[in-house]
């Protein structure tokens, strides 16, 4: 069995990181070109309109495997070069993938996400936390740094002075500060939080699949962007919306009164 188990559920894909037994530790050599496969084959099917990424039994992700850390093998053997380019090749090509998908990404986080497992909950476009989740970057407790771009990831998600608290202390939050923090939407009972996670997923899919994926795109480039560069992009983006059938079903589906039936078209 693979890193990541996918079930369909109609126009939602569900990923479930199932290497329980090891908290779902990442990365393994093989886990960036399991979240690259994965990633692109979502791209590149339009029927799939929203992705929700959770964990198997007790953990969401604990990040990176402390035993092979101290052993120096696997991602962290060799030279310096040498774990470098395996950062840039297997870490960096898992926070890549999912910073590329187009589109919307729910991360149901089920338990500890910590160190990468911790940036990858952060790259989920909403955050839905069970009340047994907790949120850490333990970097500095290890020795090292993180090497996966969560120092640019952390501050846009909870601000400077808050991601500062969490990688130089190297505490742990619980799931109400994380919501505090703004790292997550919302936190649920256990029990519901697939069942809440599906729920915004079913929102989500019921939109229309062109309008949704440019709408997220417009999001994650507007980090980068000034106000005039996104006018700009926006028109451009709002011209092929116009142009759509189901831009016109939308206005249709307002002006009757019903829920829009959008095709992709």
């Amino acid at each position: 069995m693979g890193l990541i188990v996918e079930e369909r559920r109609g126009a939602v894909m569900v990923w479930t990181l199932t290497r329980p037994d090891r908290l779902n530790a990442l990365p393994d050599l093989e886990d960036g070109e399991a979240f690259a496969a994965a990633c692109e084959a979502v791209n590149a099917d339009p029927s799939i309109r929203c992705v929700v990424m959770t964990g198997a039994g007790r953990a969401f992700s604990a990040g990176g495997d402390l035993k092979a850390m101290k052993a120096r093998a696997d991602l962290f053997e060799g030279s310096g070069a040498v774990i470098r380019e395996r950062y840039r090749r297997v870490v960096h090509r898992i926070v890549r993938s999912l910073y590329g998908l187009e589109v919307p990404l729910i991360a149901a986080v089920n338990g500890p996400a910590m160190g990468l497992g911790c940036d990858i909950a952060g790259l989920g476009d909403i955050r839905i936390a069970s009340d047994r989740a907790s949120f850490g970057v333990p970097f500095m407790k290890l020795g090292i740094i993180p090497g996966d771009g969560g120092s640019w990831l952390l501050p846009r998600n909870v601000g400077y002075v808050r991601a500062a608290e969490m990688l130089f202390t190297a505490r742990s939050i619980d799931a109400e500060t994380a919501t505090e923090w703004g790292l997550v939407n919302r936190v649920v009972p256990h029990e519901t939080l697939m069942d809440e996670a599906m729920t915004t997923a079913a929102q989500i899919a019921a939109q229309p699949p062109q309008a949704l994926r440019m709408a997220k795109s417009l999001l994650r480039q507007g980090r980068d962007m000034n106000f005039d560069q996104m006018l700009e992009l926006s028109a451009a983006m709002q011209a092929l919306a116009h142009l759509t059938e189901d831009h016109i079903e939308g206005v249709t589906a307002v002006l009757e009164k019903r829920p829009g039936d959008f095709t992709g078209r």
